[in-house]
Order: C-alpha cells, then structure tokens, then sequence
C-alpha cells in the first residue's frame, strides 16, 4: 500500500483529500496504480469496472502523478474472486493534464457543500452564545439540565430519571445544544422509541429557533412510511424515483439545504417530488448535513440498519456525537430484539422446492443444513425447546450456504423468484452477523413453535455489550425516562459501566393534586382469573367514573382481560353517561388520531386501553382532557420460552440489580417490565402544575413489599382501599379539590 495526501488551502477551511492506494508498479519505465476489489460475481461477466472505483482510482493516478512529475500514467483495476481467487485486469490511460482537469472539477464540485459547512457552523454557533431557557426553571429542570451538561463536559454515560411533566426533552436538548456551542460534539442524535416522541422533540428545537437559534435537523422517517410508490421496491425497472436518483440527488439536498434548517418528512418529501428521487434516501443524505438527527433506535443500534455512514467499521476514533436516549426504558426489549436472530428449518425447504429447478450448488447445500436442522429437531425434549452448548455444526453448513446464494444471485439476475430468495439470503445475512457477536450475554436454544415450525434462535438476554459497542462510536451518551426504576436493573442492561452516572429528580407537581389507591380485594393471577374477578374490577371502574364526570382511561394486561371486563360494561353508556372507546389490535395513525381526540372534545370517556401500548406513554392530556387513570395488574409479561430462559441466566448469574440484594431472575424476566409499564399508565394523569386526578391500581400484589420499594419516592402516600370504602375515598378527594377550586 501507498500513502497519498493532498491539501488546498482556501480563506475558509483547508481541504484534505487523501488513501492509500493498494499498489504502485513501475514496469518498463511505465508507472501503473492499481486498485484491488474483492467481490463473488462471475468476473467473465464483467463489462467495465464500476465508476466510483475508477474515480477512485483516478483520484489516487492524479497524486502519484504530482508526486513523481509524471506527464503519463495507468490506472489498472484488479478484481479477484473472493472464492475461485480467479483474477480480471482492466486497463485505463491518462495524461497528467486530463486527470487534472477532472480532479479539479471534483473539488469545485464539493466545494460548495464545503463552504457551505464553513459558514453554517459559524452561523450555528453565533446563535447557541447566549441562547436563553426558553421557560422559566421549573422545581428541578435547572439541576437536570447542568447534570445533562457536565455528562457531556466530562464525555461520560448518565441515567436520568426525571418524572412526567418535569420537561425532559427541553431540559436535555437546551444543554445538549449550549455543550456543542463549546466545541463538546459536533452532531446530536435523539433516539426514540414512537413516533409521537419524535414530534416532541421535532416541537422543542422549533420552540428555540424561534428564540434564535440556528441548528440544522433532520427526522428520519421508516421507508416504508415515506415511499411515494408504497412498494419499498427500489428497482430502477420498476420506481421512477429509484431510476437516475444518483444523478439528481445531489441538487436535491443542497436545495433542500439551502431552503431553512428544519428537515422534517413534509419538507423532505416536497423536495424529493420536486428533484424526483427517493425521500427514505433523500432522509439519510440529509443526515450528514445536519447538526441534530432525529430517529428510532435502531438507526444507531440495530446491525441490521444502523446508519453505516457515521457507524460502520471497528476500531475507528469515536465520532463527535452526542447520544440522548428519550424513554430509555424501551431500549431493552428492542436492544434484545436488535441483537437476535433466528432461522426456520422450514425455511430451507421451501427454498429447496422454489430454486430446484436451477439445480447445481444450492440445492445441495439448502439440502445439507436441512439435514442438519433437522437432526437438531429431533433432540428436543418434551418441554418444546432445548438450550444449545453450541451450533458449530451448523454455523459452518450455514456460511457454505451463504457463498452458494452470493454465486446463485450472480447467476440468475431476474428470475421471477429472485425476491423470495432475497428475503431469504438477507435473513441468513442477520444470523450469520449475529453469530459472529455471540458471547456470555446470549443463550442459543432451538424450539418447536406453535405452528410446528422448528427454530434455531441466538437470543441476546442482555444487551448492554452490544449497545455500549455502539454507543463507544460517540462521545457521551444520556438516558432518560420518566419510569427507570430500579434504575440499576436499566443501568445493568443498557450499559453495565461502573463509571455510569445516576440521578433523580423529584417531581414538581403537588402531591395533593392526586390520589393514589390500592386495591386489596381483587387479583388478576392468571390462576384465579374468572368472572367474579372481573366483576370485581368493573366495579371499581364504576366507582370511579360515579365519583366525578370527566375523561378517564383503563389499562388492561392483555386483549383478553379488556373483553372480559368490557362484557360487563354494556349498561355503562346508559347508566353513567359516558362514552366508552376501546384500543383495537393494529390501529393506524388515523385511529390514533380519532381516538384521542375524543379527550380533547368531549367529556365523560371511558377509554379501555392495552398496558404498555400506544395510548400508555408518550400522549399528553393535559387539565381536564384526562382525570383518572386505572392500571388492572402488575403487567407482568406473558409466560414464554425466552422469558423462561431470562429468568434461568439471571438466576444462575445473582443479578445485581435487585433490591436488598435479591438476585431472584424473576425480578428480572417478569416484574422490573411489568412494573415499568404501570409506571408509564400512571403517568398519564398528572402532567401540569394544575392537574388534578387519580390513580387506582387493581391487584393486591400492589400491597406487597416486594412492589411497593419499586414505586417512585412521590408514591410514599398512596392508599389502600376496597370495594366497600373506595367511592367514600374518591369523594372525599374531589370534594376537597372542588372547595380549593
């Protein structure tokens, strides 16, 4: 290898352009580069080397060529089988002065966007010095906010809990922002878990550019929301925008750039239609000329669509980002989810049976790992499901398989089963990354589904390895939430560092504003569920909308239990005047929509909603928009293989993160989940200064010790009561806030 560097200096900024080049050959007085590409395409295939590799090449040709004052030179690009080791040659010829000509052009060409960083970041930064708090300091925001800033100053992780209402968008994006105005980050991302977060934060940095500030953002937005076509299928042959989007993006962006600083799906999608390319494209353009990027999680953590541009490759320097992590307390179950990977034995036969009339390699080896599966299948005990010392075996057949569909898609470009063989090859793809990632923090095991089908899954049980591996690639990381307690189970399973910071701030919110009630009197143990249980619970739900007319929400642990419970509650409408709405399986944003503006227009809703589903976080009814809140169970997860699993590598390991020292995998598998979920549901009551409601929490579990030391410190007065003396209770609070008012 060859080391070349190349530097132009302008008024503005420096310029620096420089590789290494794989090779440089000095033959009969000639001076050849050569470029070296590995690929598995058939190379007699092969027209022509791809442009960006001759470019490449090209830029590499034009520094030898001022370095040795050379008049002449060849560029020879080299491609080599990565499996035969086979070899093609191609051969192009440049004068110096040609090279010249086009290496200019292609520093002009970048110099616009170059100069257009340059006075950007000056304009950005004039307007973060002395950029004001937008709102007075409520109780708490001053503190959150200068702990947010010294985990930036000192580049360190911190756990933030911060409950509802206190402002946590603004009190760690403001600091986020001043800290990047002192030279500590370049670029922000926010990482959400939902949509309707992404607008908060969208709302938040609109609040400060009316205050002055200047900061470039982009919200990415999932393609298959955004795709104008609705089919997500990027080929040039069959999307318009996906055919010459190469040759129009660039003005795209740089007039999307140059049209404001706020880069939100509307403007994105406007600029797109304008320019006709791809907006999912157009979104992540924009994302390397932003100063704040807003996205899901897994465009930083998920290997399988993570934003390659800022964090591909290992052991690079650290990026100059800064990471805030809103409603940290979903990230475990989706970093679980990110990390793991399966594959279906049935899988490869239907693959057999789809491609067996192209014959040769691959049926051979989807036959050679069907065996194997099925080997595998026929060890699993009666319980359903086996944990697997190793898959060696396996692995090696499944990496065979992996080279023969590389070579089989070289093969046959436009067959008419081409997609299903895709999907196929990039799930194998998934399994193999993962594979190779596989460590103490996983439990492999196979199973028989219910559907008979038999799987072979690496389960990522905790992933804070993984999550740290990536969050390594920034500079400082904060979490928050408004429910991460027992803030060291989430410190343990998102970051695990014994260097990690953690606070809490109190709520600002007057205790008396709400009531929180405990019932002793009803269950919803899954062995003692029946329809006297369920009675019992409509009858609370009965004394609570009797105690006072308003708008009130009831969060069930599953479907089943809603239905069960609504089956009582046909004479509700007539008997209470209220109008009962119910949470359905796969409402689109329209049914959100429709759903909760029935809070905003009308009063006396009953709504029976889904524990930990869209309408138990994230929504914000404010006064009298929603005056009560009632939770029915712990929300334990559901009984599984893999909850099972958790419980068993948590018991084995005595997990730190319980209580009074209790390493019980239970906590772990089933409780700190549920419990987080109740929190969330609660939360929807109290969110102003002015907010008045109540809180009813229906299981007798409640009353216990072993939850109770997990309710947040503002819980300290809560109450138990029944079903003979909760109405006195509830009138007694809204008789007392009635003469305050």
């Amino acid at each position: 290898e060859v080391s070349f560097r190349y530097t132009m200096q302008t008024e503005e900024y420096q310029l620096t352009v420089e590789g290494r080049a794989d090779g440089i050959i000095h033959h009969e007085g000639q001076v050849i580069v050569d470029e070296i590409k590995g690929t598995y395409r058939d190379l007699s295939r092969m027209k022509s080397p791809r442009l960006l590799h001759i470019a490449q090449a090209k830029c590499y040709a034009y520094m030898c060529c001022l370095k040795e004052d050379l008049k002449e030179i060849r560029v020879r690009l080299t491609y080599c089988n990565m499996e035969s080791e086979e070899l093609r040659y191609f051969y192009e010829d440049y004068t110096f002065q040609e090279l010249k000509e086009w290496f200019d052009g292609l520093i002009a060409a970048y110099g616009r966007w170059a100069e257009d960083a340059c006075r950007w970041q000056k304009k950005r930064q004039a307007s973060i010095e002395g950029l004001p708090f937008p709102f007075p300091y409520r109780e708490g925001q001053k503190e959150l906010a200068a702990n947010v800033y010294r985990t930036i100053y000192h580049k360190k992780k911190l756990f933030l809990e911060a409950p509802t209402g206190v402002g946590k968008t603004i009190t760690t994006l403001y600091p986020a922002i001043q800290a990047m105005g002192k030279g500590m980050g370049e670029k922000l991302f926010y990482l959400t878990a939902k949509t309707i977060t992404r607008t908060v934060a969208e709302d938040t940095l609109g609040l400060l550019r009316e205050r002055g500030l200047c900061f470039r953002s982009v919200t990415l937005t999932a393609k298959e929301k955004i795709c104008f076509t609705g089919k997500t299928d990027c080929n040039p042959e069959s999307c318009p925008y996906a055919k010459g989007h190469y040759d129009r993006i660039n003005d795209a962006v740089y007039d999307l750039l140059t049209s404001g600083d706020n880069f939100g799906r509307e403007q994105v999608e406007y600029y797109a239609e304008k320019h006709q390319v791809c907006p999912f494209e157009m979104c992540l353009d924009m994302s390397l000329f932003a100063d704040g990027v807003i996205c899901d999680y897994n465009y930083v953590f998920d290997p399988r669509a993570s934003l390659k541009r800022f964090f591909a490759g290992d052991g690079n320097a650290p990026g100059n980002y800064v990471f805030l992590v809103d409603e940290a307390h979903n990230l475990v179950d989706r970093a679980s989810s990110m990390y793991s990977a399966h594959i279906i034995k049935e899988d490869f036969g239907e693959l057999r049976k789809l491609t067996a009339q192209y014959g040769g390699r691959l049926t051979r080896y989807l036959s050679s790992c069907n065996r194997e599966l099925l080997a595998l299948k026929k060890n699993v005990p009666a319980e359903g499901y086996e944990v697997l010392p190793s898959i060696a075996g396996l692995h090696l057949k499944l990496l065979g398989l992996h080279d023969a569909l590389d070579l089989f898609l070289e093969e046959h470009g436009q067959i008419p089963e081409r997609k299903e063989v895709l999907n196929f090859y990039f799930n194998l793809t998934s399994f193999l990354n993962i594979a190779e990632i596989v460590d103490e923090n996983y439990v492999m095991y196979d199973e028989i589904r219910p559907d008979g089908r038999f799987m072979v899954k690496l389960y990522c049980v905790k992933p804070a390895a993984n999550i740290s591996a990536c969050l390594d690639k920034g500079l400082t990381t904060v979490f928050f939430s408004a429910t991460i307690l027992p803030i060291r189970y989430y410190m343990e399973m998102l970051s695990d560092c014994p260097d990690d910071q953690a606070i809490y701030i109190r709520s600002p919110f007057a205790q008396e504003n709400r009531r929180i009630l405990i019932a002793n009197d009803v269950t919803t143990r899954y062995t003692r569920r029946n329809d006297e249980q369920y009675g019992n619970i409509y009858s609370y739900i009965e004394s609570v909308v009797s105690a006072k007319k308003g708008n009130y929400m009831v969060f069930f642990p599953s479907y089943a239990m809603l239905e069960h419970v609504q089956a009582f509650a046909g004479e509700m409408e007539r008997l209470h005047h209220v109008k009962v709405i119910v949470q359905t399986p796969y409402m689109n944003e329209a049914d959100r929509e429709e759903f909760l503006n029935t809070f905003e227009t009308e009063n006396g809703v009953l709504a029976f909603c889904i524990m930990g589903g869209i309408f138990s976080e994230g929504i914000d009814l404010t006064g009298d928009k929603l005056v009560g809140a009632i939770v029915v169970g712990p929300g334990l997860p559901q009984v599984c293989t893999e909850r099972k699993l958790m419980m068993d590598y948590f018991d084995a390991r005595g997990g730190s993160a319980g209580v009074r020292g209790d390493s019980d995998g239970f906590r772990y598998a089933y409780q700190y989940p549920g419990i987080n979920k109740v929190f969330q549901a609660a939360g929807r009551v109290i969110r102003t200064e002015t907010d008045r409601g109540v809180i009813l929490l229906l299981d007798e579990r409640f009353n216990s010790r072993r939850y109770s030391e997990l309710f947040p410190v503002e819980w300290n007065d809560y109450e138990i009561c029944n079903r003979k003396n909760v109405a006195g209770l509830l009138e007694d609070f809204w008789k007392d806030k009635s003469k305050e008012n």
